[in-house]
């Protein structure tokens, strides 16, 4: 079983705190049937003629990052899960201080687990980057080769404003050196709120998928909750065309045979032709 990375550092007055969706992720990364599916999509091949790795690094993508205990995961262990360690990892998150601690997470992670593969990430060599932003604004078209998103899945009257969450938030800083509580909650919010059915954010992700993921080997896993609707949004998917492909490949919990999280996995089908 492949550790889990220590949160201990974060703030959890500010970040929302590892919990069963989070670790759901990892259970379903580190699962025999998704390691064989990862590894067959970006583990290194050689190419006979000119000896050289003919698959470049793939790029990750964790969009709100949180804690960064997702994003660590994968990039300490990605010799285990991708079958390659040299893996370029980014993370976004509309949450400042969120963007901070996963870094750290990061780098503590690759220290931690203190192998050959990750000691380059652990000094600050290997490429990682955290950028305050909201989703996928920042990424370039097809930049992402593996997208991962533990949304605000929350079905919730309205969206708290991550703009507005930001502003309050330096003037409370720069008059007085401290936040508030209200301030604190509103980031909070930010994490779990998520608008009419718990869906309005994660629409707005799905509508960026085919955008910026990589033509030839994209995927993305996304989080939903049994109020999500989970069937309509993969029927929704599926009429993205024949170029794609979705399924449900991790769940937990079951009320009244209702799963109540589960992981999809959306893929580009390129390389199954």
């Amino acid at each position: 079983m492949l550790p889990t990375p220590s949160t201990s550092h974060v703030n959890t007055d500010r970040i929302y705190d590892p919990a069963e969706d989070s670790f759901l992720l990892l259970d379903t990364f580190s699962s025999k049937s998704e390691v064989e599916f990862l590894k067959t999509r970006f583990m290194r091949r050689t190419d006979q003629v000119n000896q050289h790795d003919s698959l470049p690094p793939p790029t990750i993508l964790e969009v709100g990052t949180g804690s960064g205990v997702i994003l660590a995961f994968v990039t300490a262990h990605a010799k285990e899960i991708f079958g390659r360690a040299d893996v370029l990892s980014l993370g976004t998150d509309v949450n400042r201080y969120a963007c901070q601690a996963t870094e750290q997470t990061v780098r503590q992670t690759c220290r931690d687990t203190a192998t050959n593969n990750t000691i380059g990430m652990a000094k600050g060599k290997n490429p990682l980057a955290i950028l305050n932003a909201d989703l996928t604004t920042p990424i370039r078209s097809g930049m992402i080769d593996v997208l991962i998103f533990n949304p605000p899945y929350v079905p919730t009257s309205e969206i708290p404003n991550a703009a507005a969450a930001e502003a309050e938030n330096d003037e409370v800083t720069s008059s007085s050196g401290k936040s508030t509580f209200e301030d604190h909650s509103h980031m909070l919010a930010l994490s779990y709120a998520g608008g009419v059915h718990g869906m309005e954010v994660t629409s707005r992700l799905l509508d960026q998928i085919p955008f910026v993921l990589s033509k030839s080997r994209g995927v993305a896993y996304i989080l939903l909750c049994r109020q999500n609707r989970p069937d309509t949004v993969i029927q929704q998917i599926r009429r993205w065309g024949p170029d794609w492909a979705v399924s449900i490949v991790g769940h937990s919990g079951k009320t009244g045979g209702w799963e109540k999280l589960c992981i999809i996995r959306i893929c580009r089908v390129t390389l199954l032709k």
